[in-house]
């Protein structure tokens, strides 16, 4: 056996030391996801990971200022914000020319052509494509003209006609492409940035047909190989990139950061990007102290021994050159119910009974630090319809309620009730959360049975409304509290966004109002009372709006937290001499 390990031992040194040497020489971004990705195909990105993943590759029409705050729209694929008509129903755009897809295999002679209108057109009408089974065919459902209607008649031919025109959505010229809504909505450019909207070339969707997930496409600053589901994605910059620069608009404290030293710089800054997949936080960590991770979100069980009480790092990590950022984020953790299930479809008692008896405040001292802000609402801090000043009668921790709703339920201390699933991820923190609430409710008879899942597994029970109860967070797509709400919006179940398939036409009415609105007081108010009035019939236990705690190495330039990740990569650097000095201090 000893003869055996020692060559092995030898062949790690002479790949770590060339990996070293190699990484020293040549810019490259070393990065992590925490679970598997299930494809890069942007209209089936419904998860962070995946989206992330997508923008290295794919862009959209419109993006975020990378560096403003509040998040302000731009222009991206777009050469510039709409023309918006009096009835702000019409919105042209003018399309950047020149831009161009990636070389590859399926344009002629393998050389990627232009982006033009008609890919936009093509890509909206992908999204809509009811044989796609799309996730993220939400975020534009009943917005443009003719889309539905095309829609339908698509799911009664054998082969669907992308060449049918559709009056919501038309290319005019070679750069110019006009949509029209069906109605106002203040929320419609915030569907543009997203992955699901990213515009991928028919040409490369017809060859690969189903491997197109794997075959990914676009006109983004990176491009990469087929994507064989390993635990490592390499993506190497775009040599054909259009002109685009590093943003010279920023705040003081920007300024300060060094955020602006790079201001007019060639966009992408570095050559390579390496994505490791990563789902345990201890190996994550351990990579990022050897220098092999540039950055990371700190896992709860390092946390006091990185963060220092006055919210900066500890002396041990400071002396390495490692800075932290901390940073609201817009989203909100929950265990969903499956509300077609016959257990949870018309109990709401039982489903009082659970969130009562669920110790919040506790979960969020073992999972986050106490660093949480306890969600009352869907809704979090940052985004008008937050309150707080509300608190949710059903989000309070009182066992003896709990124990006495549960009776009212028709199973006095659990008697009767049958076995809960909760569906969660393999990971060991996921897992400990699912050993958290099936202890608290063992404390009021009810007995859970966790399941453990990959990313791909349990969004895909989901999908199938195959799940009782399951684990899960939502990070925001764009800034607006109709967001998050629409996750409790009837028409948007399973395969959709609203996982819990919880419907009420009573919230849905009021949901729709809302959303019709243009931003006011009025619809804040709106926002604001919507979630309240139906916290009664409880469809998720609320767990936390979290805070990211990121800590980067001291090489790692331009980092700038951003719940909206679509790309942010093409403006981040590393500096060289600095990490050959840091790296001695590992």
């Amino acid at each position: 056996m000893l003869q055996k390990l020692i060559p092995l031992f030898l062949l790690v040194l002479t790949f770590s030391s060339c990996t070293k040497k190699r990484d020293l020489n040549e810019k490259v971004l070393h990065l992590t996801v925490e679970s598997k990705v299930k494809g890069l195909d942007p209209i089936n990105t419904g998860d962070t990971y995946s989206s992330t993943e997508v923008a290295r590759v794919y862009e959209g029409l419109l993006q975020y200022h990378y560096l403003k705050r509040p998040y302000e729209l731009i222009p991206n694929l777009a050469k510039e914000m709409p023309e918006i008509s009096k009835d702000e129903l019409t919105y042209t755009f003018k399309l950047k020319e020149g831009v161009l897809f990636h070389d590859n295999k399926c344009f002629k002679d393998g050389k990627g052509r232009e982006m033009v209108a008609q890919d936009v057109v093509y890509s909206i009408k992908r999204l809509a494509d009811p044989k796609n089974n799309a996730i993220g065919w939400w975020i534009l459902d009943g917005k443009l003209e003719g889309l539905n209607e095309w829609r339908e008649k698509q799911k009664e031919l054998e082969k669907t006609n992308y060449d049918e025109e559709v009056s919501g959505i038309k290319a005019l010229d070679k750069y110019t492409v006009q949509f029209k809504l069906r109605e106002k909505s203040p929320q419609f450019l915030y569907a543009l940035p997203t992955s699901y909207a990213m515009v991928v070339p028919r040409e490369a969707v017809e060859m690969y047909g189903k491997e197109f997930l794997n075959n990914p496409v676009g006109t983004g600053p990176f491009m990469t190989d087929t994507y064989t589901q390993s635990n490592k994605i390499v993506y190497l910059k775009n040599p054909n990139y259009r002109k685009e620069t590093y943003p010279s608009e920023g705040s003081a404290e920007d300024k300060a950061a060094g955020l602006l030293e790079d201001a007019g710089k060639t966009l992408p800054l570095v050559e390579k990007l390496v994505v490791v997949i990563q789902p345990e936080s201890q190996p994550r960590w351990l990579s990022f102290e050897k220098g092999k991770l540039d950055y990371i979100s700190i896992p709860k069980d390092n946390f006091e021994t990185v963060v220092a009480p006055n919210k900066g790092v500890t002396e041990e990590y400071a002396k390495k050159g490692i800075q932290l950022q901390i940073s609201p984020d817009l989203d909100v953790t929950y265990i969903a119910f499956n509300h077609e299930n016959p257990l949870f479809k018309n109990n709401v008692k039982l489903k009082q009974a659970l969130s009562l008896a669920y110790d919040r405040v506790k979960s969020n001292e073992l999972f986050y630090n106490s660093n949480g802000i306890l969600a009352q609402t869907p809704i979090p801090p940052g985004i008008a319809g937050y309150d707080a000043e509300y608190k949710n009668p059903y989000m309070q921790y009182d066992l003896e309620k709990a124990k006495k709703l549960l009776a009212e339920a028709g199973y006095p201390n659990g008697k009767g009730l049958p076995v809960i699933k909760y569906d969660t991820l393999a990971k060991t923190v996921s897992r400990q959360m699912g050993e958290f609430f099936k202890k608290q409710m063992a404390m009021i008879g009810v007995n859970v049975e966790v399941v453990t899942n990959t990313w791909p597994q349990l969004t895909e029970k989901v999908h199938k409304r195959q799940t009782q109860t399951y684990g899960m967070a939502w990070v925001g797509d764009y800034p607006d509290a109709e967001n998050f709400l629409q996750l409790l919006y009837g028409p948007n179940s399973s395969p959709g966004p609203n996982g819990s398939n919880f419907n009420d036409p009573g919230f849905n009415k009021l949901f729709e109002k809302a959303t019709k609105m243009q931003p006011s007081p009025e619809r804040a108010k709106l926002y604001e009372e919507l979630p309240q009035k139906y916290s009664e019939k409880v469809p998720w236990i609320l767990g936390v709006h979290r805070t990211s705690f990121v800590v980067k190495h001291g090489w790692f330039k331009n980092f700038k937290f951003s719940t909206f990740n679509y790309g942010n990569v093409k403006y981040w650097d590393v500096d060289l001499e600095k990490k050959k000095k840091l790296l001695e201090k590992l």
